[in-house]
């Protein structure tokens, strides 16, 4: 849908970039610009800036990029119009709609409705005759009946319609249904296709109701079914429980395998408990818990494949600038166990003593070896070295060192050689993988995307320039005679350009945060440009790419690594890189 030039400009001038971000992301100012963690991808230092003069944000990390509308998108999984609907309503704009446009958002919120309701359905069924075994189970599972309606826990009865006629009642419509993935469908009939399960539903940090996830009451397969991917769903950037773990005082976060475990935990006072869903953690989560503490308390399961699971999980969560302590239990499979068996008290010890990540991966090392034998001695003492070697801190490397020698029984100083031939390795490694990289320009300037590629490379830097410095002076385009965006060997740039040369001769706003008919991807390419060139506007500089793209156009020149060498130096010059 297109909205009207004017009533972007006047969106984008009441939802101040700085604003619209601050909201999800904690900022700090250094000179011109804002910078803080990106929450698009994990990171241990801020990469992510936002430029408020420019009104665009962009992360040096993975690229992302765009304005205010782009970062609705990307942050909450909006389309173009509902993202705009999103920054209206903050902003107590009404929006100019289409009669005949049919919304996204408003499938998504009857989608939300009819989970909402399908949630309570299945509470109420858990207190009724038909949930009575059901009820003995969580019962049986200690579940009091305060955590139960806290989180929402109910029951799906044994019925092969049950929730169809129910939902129907309620007024909708069996592919909304389908929509949900409430149901199954065959020979053109749908059914009901969570049945006889203790229910949790799946609730995302705005309080929606986006899934669920179905356990047996017994033996049967699969034990757990979960909710597949949906219009408001996604397992991969979804955590269960941090809807209330966000709220705890804790001052950190537990991560665990299952829901009855975060229940558990909740129920004895850890209201900081969450768990992935269905799925092994991934960067998505990992970054997306890094919104909400700088610490998390890994607590999988004691079996080999929990073990593997933490293993896994560490350097993705360290990745997103988090801090990783592992809690190992004894005499207990998993926190639910521990905590009937033992109490609170107890589990607060463990949490206490938990041991960081380096000891624990140091302790998974030494389980791999039999050290008695010298080989594999000194094959331990190998590995132990190589991850040592990655700990920034001369003081951490020397402890843990220390502590390996003991192990293997070697002395300090053989392992502080071995360490440093481990760094060493390491360090000469990622210099290669970097002289390659400079090695080759043309590759190294080629955009980051696969869809957007640069055939004529000296002409796409051209107009990159062109874009940059047109952004930042729109005045610019007035010099830019007989230019066009045909003449662009990059459609996307030309696309751009076509955008910003209608808007000037229009006279409304140029900025990249009022640019329509960019998916994200390209968004951010733009973005990335913009936010690259810093320093003073240079028309001479301008004037010069216009030249370069003109002269392109009339000859298809191939370009050498030495003039395009010159030419980023040029632009360099002129306005200055980050």
């Amino acid at each position: 849908m297109a909205f009207p030039p004017s009533f972007i400009d006047e969106l984008v001038a009441r939802n101040p970039i700085e604003d619209v971000v601050g909201q999800y992301v904690n900022l700090k100012r250094s000179g011109g610009n804002m910078f803080g963690l990106c929450p698009f991808h994990g990171e241990k230092t801020a990469s992510f800036s936002v430029a408020p003069d420019k009104g665009i944000y962009y992360c040096f990390g993975c690229h992302k990029g765009g304005g205010a509308i782009n970062f609705m998108m990307e942050i909450e999984g909006l389309s173009y119009p509902d993202a705009v609907r999103a920054l209206a309503k903050r902003a107590g704009m009404a929006v100019p709609e289409d009669e005949q446009y049919q919304s996204r958002y408003r499938a998504q919120e009857r989608l939300w409705a009819l989970m909402k309701e399908a949630g309570r359905f299945f509470h109420q069924q858990l207190y009724s005759p038909v949930g009575a075994e059901c009820l003995a189970y969580v019962n049986k599972r200690g579940l009091s009946k305060s955590i139960v309606t806290h989180f929402g826990i109910g029951f799906a009865p044994n019925s092969w319609n049950a929730l169809v006629d129910a939902m129907r009642k309620k007024g909708y419509t069996d592919q909304e249904l389908k929509d949900a993935d409430l149901v199954g469908e065959k020979n053109g009939r749908i059914y009901d296709r969570f049945r006889n399960r203790l229910m949790f539903p799946i609730i995302d940090v705005r309080g929606n109701v986006i899934g669920f996830g179905g356990r047996v009451l017994d033996d049967s397969t699969p034990k757990y079914l979960n909710t597949s991917e949906t219009m408001i769903f996604n397992k991969r950037k979804n955590l269960f429980g941090l809807n209330f773990a966000k709220k705890s005082k804790l001052g950190y976060l537990i991560l665990v395998e299952g829901n009855i475990d975060v229940v558990a935990l909740h129920q004895y006072g850890f209201d900081c408990a969450v768990a992935s869903l269905g799925t092994s953690l991934t960067e998505e989560h990992a970054a997306l818990l890094s919104r909400y503490t700088e610490k998390v308390v890994l607590t999988y399961d004691s079996d080999e494949a929990g073990q593997r699971a933490a293993q896994r999980a560490i350097p993705m969560l360290e990745k997103a600038g988090i801090q990783v302590k592992v809690l190992q239990m004894k005499d207990a499979k998993d926190p639910d166990e521990f905590l009937k068996k033992f109490g609170a008290d107890r589990f607060k010890l463990l949490l206490e003593d938990s041991a960081n990540r380096v000891e624990y991966q140091l302790n998974a090392i030494l389980k791999k070896y039999n050290i008695t034998e010298d080989d594999q001695r000194i094959a331990f003492i190998h590995e132990a070295a190589e991850l040592i070697s990655t700990l920034g801190s001369a003081v951490q490397r020397e402890v843990y060192g220390n502590r390996v020698a003991e192990a293997g029984k070697i002395t300090p100083e053989a392992m502080k050689l071995e360490i440093g031939k481990a760094y060493k390795r390491r360090i000469a490694r990622e210099k290669k993988r970097q002289e390659k990289i400079d090695l080759e320009p043309v590759k190294a300037l080629q955009p980051k995307s696969r869809t957007i590629r640069y055939d004529n490379m000296k002409s796409a830097m051209a107009e990159e320039g062109i874009i940059a410095l047109a952004m930042r002076e729109p005045a610019l385009l007035d010099s830019a005679k007989g230019l066009t965006d045909e003449n662009f060997s990059v459609p996307l740039l030309g696309r751009v350009y076509g955008q910003m040369l209608a808007r000037h001769h229009q006279a409304l706003e140029v900025s990249l945060a009022v640019l329509e008919d960019l998916n994200p991807e390209e968004m951010s390419h733009i973005a990335g440009i913009c936010q690259r060139q810093q320093g003073p506007v240079n028309e001479e500089a301008f004037r010069d790419c216009v030249r370069i793209v003109m002269g392109a156009a009339q000859k298809k020149n191939v370009e050498s690594d030495d003039d395009l060498l010159a030419l980023r130096n040029k632009l360099k010059e002129s306005k200055g890189t980050k």
